[in-house]
């Protein structure tokens, strides 16, 4: 495979990186290198490296700044997208996209997400991604659409670097508690991937879902972050999200169910805690 893989700098394109192998040709890009908003540039670069696959990575994020930019938002979600599900179809490649727990939210469920699951996004950034997902479905292209949720890594900003921080600076903090899903090693949805992309057949494709496995609140998340390096001064409460006024309504229950992706692609999916463990290890070590 020749792959070119957008939002390199991001925690998954990092975490690509990680466990980038000889056996394929990659093509590591970010906005600097790529602008996947130009049509006509995304099927320069294809061209130039005769990339065969795309794994995107790239998005805009910012759940909160959606809701007040949302042309953005969807100019990155969904018509970049497009663009690379095209330039992808031309020349009869694959097209891996990264997408989202948000497209739900709007129902609610106390019962895993299927695939099947009737989409229904409560925010300008669950709309754009859900906008992106019917883009790629359109085209025609061969596509692995894969959504996750709560991705966490040793790279950028995210939820366990940030509660580390806190944890041991804090003598108390709040957490929500009624917020419940999955957390998302980035490490382990990189590996994933690669399988997945490995194995896809010549037909036009579909959508699956991917987390660690098990089910938490971002309040149990937080405890066992800081139980896990211990932070054990830190007096963590449970909260309401209405304690955390915010532009966006998250979604209330978003565990996502992987029965169709383990049963396709016969992986192994680690358990939550133990992908925790290893990424703050990694953390703890110098190297990282």
């Amino acid at each position: 495979m020749k792959i070119l893989v957008t939002g390199a700098n991001g925690q998954l394109g990092m975490s690509l990186r990680r466990i980038a192998t000889p056996e394929a040709s990659w093509v590591f890009t970010d906005v600097e290198e790529l602008d996947i908003t130009d049509a006509a540039a995304i099927r320069a670069m294809v061209a130039q490296h005769q990339i065969d696959t795309i794994i995107n990575c790239a998005a805009y994020t910012n759940v909160d700044a959606a809701e007040d930019n949302e042309p953005l938002a969807e100019l990155l979600n969904a018509k970049a997208v497009e663009n690379l599900a095209l330039a992808m179809k031309e020349v009869g490649g694959l097209l891996v996209h990264i997408s989202t727990d948000y497209v739900f939210g709007g129902e609610p469920h106390n019962t895993p997400c299927r695939e099947d699951l009737p989409a229904c996004p409560t925010g300008a950034y669950g709309r754009t991604k859900l906008h992106g997902e019917e883009a790629i479905l359109r085209s025609g292209v061969r596509h692995l659409i894969i959504r996750t949720s709560w991705l966490y890594s040793e790279y950028g900003k995210n939820f366990v670097k940030t509660m580390l921080r806190l944890t041991e600076e804090k003598p108390s903090l709040k957490v929500v508690f009624d917020q419940v899903g999955t957390p998302t090693y980035a490490g382990d949805l990189a590996e994933a991937i690669v399988k997945m992309a490995e194995q896809v057949g010549h037909d036009e494709g579909a959508i699956y879902h991917y987390s660690n496995e098990g089910v938490c609140s971002w309040y149990d998340f937080t405890k066992a972050i800081a139980a896990y390096s211990g932070h054990t001064a830190c007096d963590i409460q449970p909260c309401h999200s209405d304690e955390f006024p915010s532009k966006v309504v998250r979604p209330a229950y978003s565990v996502l169910d992987k029965t169709k992706v383990k049963q396709t692609f016969g992986l192994s999916v680690p358990y939550w805690t133990d992908s925790l463990k290893k990424c703050l290890k990694n953390l703890s070590e110098p190297a990282c």
